[in-house]
């Protein structure tokens, strides 16, 4: 049997097994076990062990532990409610402010998680009442919460990133780095968009005469101000050469841990469970998922599947940036059914060898993979992001959800097509700290 046949065989059998429901790490698992008991013989088997424990065997892997740790101890304390208190203070003058405190207040608590779900709902659950009760339209309401939720896989420190890296063994601080601005240039089209809809349907959501103190202001900021001040040492240690990633994720993660302790009170021994069992049922999943995938990028290759589709694309000398368009409509396909982490981890050995060979940037590339697998956290089938903002607001139907999302994926592909025209954005701030990149 060709390797065409083979793979066509493989990506059938992959994605029946994704849609099925079964937990990833354990379709992957199955599906190369199968495949390459099929085409190898039995006697093939006794790699899988090996293999499945190299892809574990990497001291990298102990930041997602830690950064989940990060995420888990914030999601439960009520942070996340500060830094939206903290926003809608400040931002209330503006038009549609509740929901433009929203997008800010997902913006920092992406950099504080690097969770998309944690991000989504744990603004959503405080975000979506309010701006309902305040009288906001339901798909703004929502759609925004969705939207901004997606911030956290792309703003660092970020899970996704951390998985591209060591799929590509691309450097993790560059990426970390290259996500800054095309974070904040998805945020501020998230902003515009907003501003510009509130404003059409001329919405307000406090009266003309409303205002708050500078003293009300003022004391919004100090709960929120030590973990701000995390995130920037945690970023300063790792771009300054002082820690690795491992190392700096640790130490952000049991500062984290302290100050919600400290500053939240809890002391209770089922708090810290919460946010042990959190940690605990996140970070095994994910684990599990990268293992699998390298047992399924093993498989792929011994098969000679992503050599084969490297050279028939090379041989069909299409020009670079078409290129790039069927790799972007290919990773958007995917992701309307497939998590990020299992893209990431599926895709890079087929696509990363491609993308090199076709001259672009490994570190912006990684930026606009992320930026893809966003799209597919808001848009359905799967759309994660909307299921879990529907049971914040399971009034709100789905379809309304949906719709509501539909001009955010919009800037997202306006961001991914300003990132082509200007890679700069993406790959200054890393080149300028770091130095150029030896690809």
């Amino acid at each position: 049997m060709s390797p065409g046949m083979q793979g066509a065989i493989v990506l059938v059998a992959t994605f029946a097994m994704l849609l099925s429901g079964a937990p990833v790490a354990f379709a992957l698992g199955a599906i190369s076990i199968v495949f390459i008991a099929l085409f190898q013989g039995f006697g093939a088997l006794h790699v899988v062990a090996e293999t499945f424990y190299a892809g574990l065997n990497d001291f990298t892997l102990v930041s997602i532990p830690m950064f989940v740790m990060m995420g888990a101890a914030i999601g439960s304390s009520p942070a996340g409610k500060d830094l939206y208190e903290a926003l809608d203070r400040w931002l209330y003058r503006l038009p549609g402010g509740l929901a433009i405190s929203n997008l800010g207040a997902c913006g920092l608590f992406a950099a504080l998680t690097g969770s998309s779900p944690a991000c989504c709902a744990a603004i959503g659950k405080m975000g979506i009442p309010e701006m309902r009760k305040r009288g906001y339209p339901d798909d703004v309401a929502t759609g925004s919460i969705c939207a901004g939720g997606t911030l956290g896989i792309l703003i660092p420190p970020s899970i996704t990133f951390i998985l591209y890296g060591i799929a590509t063994e691309t450097s993790i601080g560059r990426l970390f780095l290259a996500g800054v601005f095309p974070g904040i240039l998805l945020l501020g089209l998230f902003i515009l968009w907003t501003l510009f809809i509130i404003w059409k349907r001329g919405f307000r959501s406090h009266a003309p005469d409303f205002r708050y103190t500078w003293r009300q202001k003022v004391e919004s900021v100090p709960k929120i101000a030590p973990f701000l001040l995390i995130i920037a040492g945690v970023m300063y240690a790792l771009y300054g050469g002082i820690a690795t990633p491992s190392e700096a994720a640790g130490v952000g993660a049991a500062l984290c841990v302290v100050l919600a302790v400290v500053i939240y009170r809890m002391w209770k021994p089922d708090r810290w469970w919460q946010i042990l069992r959190d940690t605990t049922r996140e970070s095994v999943m994910i684990l599990m998922i990268i293992a699998a995938a390298v047992l399924f990028g093993y498989m792929l290759t011994s098969l000679y599947l992503t050599q084969t589709l490297a050279q028939a694309i090379a041989d069909a000398h299409l020009n670079r940036w078409a290129l790039m368009g069927l790799i972007n409509l290919f990773l958007l396909v995917c992701g309307f059914f497939i998590p990020p982490a299992a893209i990431i981890l599926m895709t890079s050995p087929i696509l990363f060898p491609i993308v090199k060979a076709a001259g672009f940037d490994p570190v912006w590339f990684g930026v606009i993979m992320t930026i893809n697998m966003e799209i597919g956290l808001i848009h359905p089938p799967v759309g994660l992001n909307i299921y879990i903002v529907n049971s914040i607001a399971p009034d709100v139907p789905v379809q309304r959800v949906m719709w509501g999302t539909i001009p955010y994926v919009g800037c997202m592909v306006l961001a991914i097509v300003i990132l082509c025209v200007f890679p700069e954005i993406a790959t200054w701030l890393p080149d300028t700290l770091m130095g150029p990149a030896r690809h």
